[in-house]
């Protein structure tokens, strides 16, 4: 048998979950108002289905926004990526909308 064993294989990813402010009539981008793995990535999920906030689920922007710190505005760099989580969220809130009246 060979000497080598990779470590890497067992270890277990934490979930990960950010989450961001953006006001469409200020011309401020996005804005990572929470962060965080394990534990807090699961408070983050209750807190947001307690205030009905639409969830988004996407690893790679997850691990991106994960770089920053809270406060941060998200960089140029995600914009693209960021525009379809807006555009889903707007969708979202067009259909609960159209089906309260």
């Amino acid at each position: 048998m060979s000497g080598f064993f990779d470590f890497r294989k067992r270890v277990f990813k934490r979930p990960a979950a950010a989450a961001l402010q953006y006001d469409p009539l200020k011309s401020e981008p996005p804005q990572v108002v929470a962060v965080g793995r394990g534990v807090t990535a699961e408070e983050i999920v209750r807190v947001a289905k307690e205030h009905n906030v639409p969830l988004y689920e996407d690893a790679g922007l997850v691990e991106a926004l994960a770089r920053l710190d809270v406060a941060d505005c998200v960089p140029r760099e995600l914009y693209a990526v960021v525009a379809e989580v807006l555009a889903y969220v707007y969708r979202i809130d067009a259909q609960a909308k159209g089906t309260k009246n």
